[in-house]
């Protein structure tokens, strides 16, 4: 599912701190050999996220790289982070999380409905997944009634 994200008509990025914290390895050279691009904050983005860090309590500097990123160059964010999910609210950035994708793929026919069925279930029985049951179900259903 995760290559299939770089057929949509956007363009993806992470900081380059949360891409060497988090992605860099086997995974983030698969994604940059996808498309993913790393990205510098500027000096004066830095010094923001650096004391959006601070004063929230909450977010990790990669997170707070990411949302400053959002933030000034006016980018669409793309979490799943309840804290950061909170901050961009309040800041109105606009935010997409994992299920949009999955819809976005639906939408573009980027995956077949059986695919997505069957990756969107395995995702839900995952011990870690905290995605809304709701809308999964709704999602689900949606994709059996499209096969």
């Amino acid at each position: 599912m995760l290559e299939q994200m770089f057929q949509l008509p956007y363009e993806f990025c992470v900081p380059d701190l949360l891409f060497e914290q988090e992605l860099k390895g086997e995974l983030g050279d698969r994604l940059i050999a996808c498309g993913l691009d790393v990205v510098e904050l500027s000096p004066e983005e830095l010094t923001e996220a650096m004391s959006v860090h601070q004063t929230s309590g909450k977010l990790s500097y990669p997170d707070a790289f990411a949302l400053i990123l959002a933030k000034e160059r006016k980018w669409t964010l793309l979490t799943g982070d309840g804290a950061m999910r909170r901050l961009a609210h309040e800041q109105e950035l606009v935010m997409h999380g994992v299920l949009w994708v999955v819809e976005e793929y639906h939408r573009l026919e980027v995956m077949a409905p059986a695919d997505l069925h069957r990756c969107l279930t395995a995702i839900s029985v995952h011990e870690r997944c905290r995605l809304p049951m709701v809308e999964i179900r709704r999602l689900l259903t949606q994709f059996s009634a499209d096969e």
